[in-house]
């Protein structure tokens, strides 16, 4: 008999909700991933490195030359340059770099505040390093931080305080007060940060994605999550990094390097070419805005709400006018029965709390979108 070190977890929503997409021959708008071609330029820049020979492991932080440019990046977007060697780790996705900092940072007893609706690996991993989760509820339907409820949880025991922006899974993207909440709340503590910024390019209506890593004192004290799988429509390719000070740096990598060591050789020669040109990046909110303006058009007649959303590629629909149903139940019909798949809001909540809500990815082909709107329409 093993005794299980997770044992209220199962298999992810988003594995569920593709297999009943595919067995229902349903419209899979659930997992967060692009439905459209990876730009043809990368793809043979990663042909080109195959047959060079880079094939074999990379260091252990990362090939040099895409930690270069990730550090070019990071100056040109946040106006901060880290240093290659001792700032910037190369990782097999932005998931094995949340664990390997919460792993980092967490030990036995240390209480870690997640905001709910909150990703699905956050708890696991603090759980795993014996930690304890506090999670604090977003506001409804905006999902915005209540600052003096964070206040009221901070103990000696807070070690670690996760944040997301723009936020998985409901579209919300922070302001400048959040950045000085934050800054506040941490200040004089030795309370650390771990900020997924993995849609950072994805950010609509001409805001600015709110950086901890602008802000100095933030930024010594928090280990920046990005990813190149949200970035550039190839999550398959798991390939993400973190950026963070030497000192938390150098515990992330004693973890990492016994976690992964490395990542794919030739996927990072291809990005570091292919970032050389910043259009690469700083264009990506001009298109995925077009997309969720679209989807947004196409279902304005339809019965359900459509919440704000102002970052990532996902849009929350509220279905309250339509069914008092629990939203696993309803999701579930709405896939097997209307044929699109989409995934509840509730299980990003410990306590599984319900507000009638599913989040639908857009990161798809106009073709794909009018087809699923016709059927939202229908209900």
């Amino acid at each position: 008999m093993i005794q299980s070190k997770l044992p209220n977890v199962s298999t992810t929503i988003f594995s569920v909700m593709s297999k009943m997409a595919t067995d229902s021959g349903a419209i899979n708008l659930s997992q967060g991933f692009p439905g459209f071609p990876v730009d043809p330029t990368i793809l043979n820049l990663v042909d080109k490195y195959m047959r060079e020979g880079f094939n074999q492991y990379s260091p252990m932080p990362g090939m040099p030359q895409l930690r270069e440019v990730i550090a070019t990046k990071t100056n040109v977007c946040y106006d901060y340059t880290p240093n290659t060697e001792t700032e910037i780790c190369v990782t097999s996705g932005a998931t094995e770099a949340l664990f390997a900092a919460i792993t980092a940072l967490v030990n036995k007893g240390d209480e870690v505040i997640i905001f709910e609706p909150a990703y699905d690996s956050y708890i696991p991993a603090i759980e795993l390093a014996g930690g304890k989760p506090i999670p604090i509820q977003l506001k409804y339907p905006n999902y915005s931080i209540d600052w003096d409820v964070v206040k009221s949880k901070l103990n000696s025991k807070t070690k670690l305080i996760i944040t997301n922006t723009p936020h998985n899974p409901t579209g919300a993207v922070w302001k400048t007060y959040d950045i000085a909440a934050l800054k506040e709340v941490t200040h004089n503590t030795d309370i650390k940060i771990i900020s997924d910024e993995v849609y950072e390019h994805i950010v609509y209506n001409d805001l600015r994605h709110e950086s901890v890593i602008f802000d100095e004192e933030l930024r010594n004290k928090t280990l920046v999550i990005s990813s190149f799988g949200k970035t550039f429509h190839a999550t398959g390719w798991k390939v993400g990094y973190c950026v963070a000070p030497e000192y938390l740096m150098t515990e992330f990598k004693k973890v990492h390097q016994f976690l992964t060591f490395s990542t794919s050789t030739p996927m990072q020669m291809a990005l570091a070419e292919y970032m050389k040109d910043e259009k690469t990046y700083l264009g990506i909110p001009k298109f995925y805005q077009e997309k969720r303006d679209y989807f947004q058009e196409l279902i304005k007649d339809t019965n359900f709400e459509i919440l704000p959303c102002s970052g990532t590629y996902f849009q929350l629909l509220g279905y309250k006018s339509i069914s008092d149903e629990p939203d696993t139940i309803f999701a579930e019909k709405l896939c097997k029965q209307n044929g699109i798949a989409s995934i509840p809001i509730s299980v990003f909540y410990k306590d599984k709390l319900n507000e009638k809500v599913l989040r639908f990815c857009f990161a798809k082909e106009k073709e794909e979108l009018e087809r699923a709107a016709e059927k939202l329409r229908r209900i």
